[in-house]
């Protein structure tokens, strides 16, 4: 599958959870639904994947954690915030 086919298919996973679901729910809710979407639609779901990132040869070593990868392709950064500044 192309990543825009990809990227599309994890839209409209999104949209699914969020329809169903509705705003206001913390980001762990929306992270399990949307994995089960996900995973559902056939696609191989990493949640948490640690990555090492280093800068350059600055000496600057860091490790974080993905909190979603789908196909070994798109990474997924989830928020939730109980309501948007305008």
């Amino acid at each position: 599958m192309d990543i825009n086919a990809l990227t599309a298919e994890v839209i409209g996973c999104a949209i699914e959870v969020h329809k169903v679901c509705g705003p206001g729910l913390l980001e762990n809710v929306y992270k399990q639904c949307l994995i089960f979407e996900l995973q559902k639609a056939g696609h191989e779901v990493e949640a948490e994947k640690p990555v090492k990132f280093t800068y350059k040869d600055s000496g600057i070593d860091l490790e974080y954690k993905i909190d979603i990868l789908v196909d070994k392709l798109v990474i997924i950064e989830l928020k939730s915030v109980s309501a948007l500044n305008s």
